[in-house]
Parts: C-alpha cells; sequence; structure tokens
C-alpha cells in the first residue's frame, strides 16, 4: 500500500499546533493524541491563513 503523502509540512503543523495552544499533548502523545476539535480548528486555521494569502497576491 502506498503511503499518503501530507499537504501540510510538518514545520507548519507544529506551528498552526503552537498558535492554537495544544503542541504541548503533540509533544506528548504525537499526532493521533489531539482531539478531533483540535484537528479541525488546526485545518480552519489553515484554510483561513491560504485564502489570506492568495487575497494578498491577488491585489498585486
Amino acid at each position: 500500500m502506498a503511503r499518503r503523502r501530507g499537504i501540510m509540512s510538518e514545520k507548519f503543523k507544529v506551528e498552526l499546533a503552537k498558535e492554537l495552544g495544544f503542541y504541548d499533548t503533540v509533544q506528548k502523545e504525537g499526532w493521533g493524541g489531539i482531539r478531533s476539535r483540535d484537528a479541525g480548528n488546526m485545518v480552519k486555521r489553515a484554510v483561513e491563513l491560504a485564502e489570506q494569502h492568495l487575497a494578498a497576491n491577488a491585489k498585486k
């Protein structure tokens, strides 16, 4: 079975986890230890940042 490649880099996920306040859980338990709500908030924040980036580049 082929291994899936993640869309978000590990560095970006760590930055988001720190920003959202659950990086300590990631350090202790790994990504599998976070709550579903935290994962959802992480994706939501990543989408917000992507939209902001696209809007800023569209104005140039």
